[in-house]
């Protein structure tokens, strides 16, 4: 998949889904598109900005395990600079003990 991003003054997280007529028939084009839309709406509580993103299906969406197609979203999210900024690191109970 491919994920683009629009910074603008109206953008919001919102979220396009496009898929040609490369990945096959109307059923796969619609089904890739529902993979894509229902990753993006279970993972969106980890993004942030102020961004419209549009995801580009590919063939091997169709294919593709559900985790593999979450990771690929989560990995693209976080090189556009969508990914959240993760809650607070706990030490280690090794760093822990150092510091004692």
């Amino acid at each position: 998949m491919v994920l683009w991003c629009y910074m603008g003054e109206d953008a919001a997280l919102r979220l396009g889904v496009v898929a040609s007529r490369r990945i096959g028939p109307a059923v796969m084009r619609n089904r890739a598109k529902r993979r894509l839309r229902e990753a993006f709406r279970l993972n969106r509580h980890g993004f942030q900005g102020l961004m419209d993103v549009v995801l580009v299906a590919r063939p091997a969406v169709v294919k593709a395990s559900w985790d593999d197609l979450v990771d690929e979203l989560n990995r693209l999210a976080d090189q556009a600079g969508l990914s959240a900024v993760s809650g607070p690191v706990r030490p280690s109970a090794e760093s822990a003990s150092r510091r004692h």
